[in-house]
């Protein structure tokens, strides 16, 4: 079985987040961001996720906009790996 993403069952979530915190030796905090419709009010509301990121090489800074995806278990709260920076912050 080859290792892409459109040969597998279910293919790993990607997100997009702005980092809120990198003050943790290999992770950052990631505040992934979802618009939704509420249900009775048809309103579109925004939900924040706070994802805990597998960050190898320590490179991604507060209010960095970054690009994560889906991986195994790291430890207790980190199941997600830095794929890329997408714009740093100024």
């Amino acid at each position: 079985m080859s290792s892409n993403n459109e040969t597998r069952e279910n293919p790993r979530k990607v997100r997009e987040g702005v980092v809120a915190s990198s003050s943790m030796d290999k992770t950052v905090v990631v505040v992934a961001t979802d618009r939704v419709r509420h249900r009775r009010y048809n309103k579109t509301v925004q939900r924040d996720k706070r994802l805990y990121v597998h960050d190898e090489n320590n490179d991604a800074n507060v209010g960095d906009r970054v690009r994560v995806t889906e991986i195994r278990p790291l430890s207790k709260t980190k199941r997600w790996r830095l794929v890329e920076i997408l714009e740093r912050s100024r």
